[in-house]
């Protein structure tokens, strides 16, 4: 393989990975609520795009089509489990990433079934394929500057003080007359929606996807890149996607140059253990610990003379 095109590969999948754990962020680092089905929006958003692409529609339709299938279906799945403990949203959106991957495989004349469905390229004109692996990775990076940018956003706005304070504390944020339901199905469907992006980006660039690209192992490698970056940090969720998907891809690549007593995949799962456990033990916080809101009143309460 051409090592620039290698290069180009690894840039697309680092940004299509920073997508879902920004999302994953808004949800978790921000807001407090455990999503551990994130693969189901990823999967909804990336057949949808495959779905539409299909039927010859241009592929920023088929992005905005995924991104808001993925955002619906989140507002759908996670609505009925709001009013619950944490723990039930957490069991939901697991089970329901299984429950869609079963239902794909066993749809064999609109999803294609276990034999997966074909993507058409957006960029298959261009030809030549270093033309076709620039064009993804400006279309990946572009998707993930504007998903970065409505993060930080929200982040640093009075609405993400509220998610703040969701996370830290429900019941006080409700005392002071805050509808903490609308708040966490307003970033649920916001990180169902970047995920569903993330979905269309992928099917896109794989030109071929299947349910098997879908396992709940996605969510757990999103998961720990969130960790590792920090969590309610966006610049420590862009780290940790870089890092995990350099880990990943270089543990692949030592098969080639070095003997190893296991075999690659294994090791994979080995780092990944020890590293969340270092992280745990000895930096809870993330690379990138958390910063405090720059809102405008924020600013203004700083700039105030002192008595």
């Amino acid at each position: 393989m051409d090592p620039l095109f290698y290069v180009f590969d690894t840039l697309v999948f680092v940004g299509i990975f920073a997508l879902l754990t920004v999302s994953l962020n808004l949800e978790y680092g921000f807001t407090g609520l455990g999503n551990f089905g994130k693969v189901a929006f990823f999967m909804a958003g990336a057949y949808t795009y495959a779905l539409l692409a299909n039927q010859q529609l241009p592929f920023y339709l088929c992005l905005t089509g995924g991104a808001a299938v993925a955002g619906i279906t989140g507002i759908l799945v996670t609505f009925p489990a709001l009013r619950l403990r944490e723990d039930y949203l957490a069991i939901v959106t697991l089970s329901f990433g299984e429950i869609l991957r079963i239902i794909i495989k066993a749809e064999e004349g609109i999803a294609g079934g276990v034999r997966g469905i074909w993507v058409p390229s957006a960029f298959a004109p261009l030809g030549s394929m270093r033309s076709l692996a620039v064009a993804n990775v400006l279309l990946v990076l572009c998707c993930l500057a504007a998903a970065f940018l409505l993060a930080q956003l929200l982040a640093h706005s009075p609405y993400g003080r509220i998610l703040r304070g969701i996370r830290e504390d429900d019941v006080a944020v409700q005392a002071l007359g805050k509808n903490t339901v609308l708040y966490k199905l307003g970033v649920l469907t916001a990180g169902s929606a970047i995920a569903g992006v993330a979905g269309g980006l992928f099917a896109q660039y794989m030109s071929f996807i299947d349910p098997y690209m879908f396992l709940p192992l996605v969510t757990f490698f999103v998961w720990i890149m969130l960790i590792l970056g920090g969590p309610g940090n966006n610049w420590g969720a862009l780290v940790g996607a870089l890092l995990v998907e350099l880990l990943n891809r270089g543990t692949r690549i030592l098969k080639d140059y070095l003997t190893l007593p296991v075999d690659p995949n294994n090791l994979q799962f080995i780092l990944f253990g020890l590293l969340i456990i270092l992280i745990l033990l000895y930096r809870p916080q993330g690379l990138l610990p958390e910063g405090p809101v720059k809102t405008a009143a924020r600013r203004m309460f700083q700039n105030a003379p002192s008595a």
